[in-house]
């Protein structure tokens, strides 16, 4: 009862085809990839700046 059998995750994915069609999961995997670049990005465009305030004499 705990897990599920491969009956239970074909009727799943049945389902998300229907819901998402084919073109839009491609899309939101996509969406999902850009995102996670992006999030990247913006940490390593943080870290310089971070670097230098550690550098700052303290008073």
């Amino acid at each position: 009862m705990g897990s599920f059998s491969i009956w239970h995750w074909l009727i799943v994915l049945a389902v998300v085809m229907l819901l998402f069609g084919r073109g839009k999961i491609p899309e939101l995997m996509g969406d999902v990839a850009r995102g996670i670049k992006a999030f990247k990005r913006g940490l390593n465009e943080d870290e310089p700046a971070a670097l230098d305030n550690d550098l700052s004499p303290r008073l």
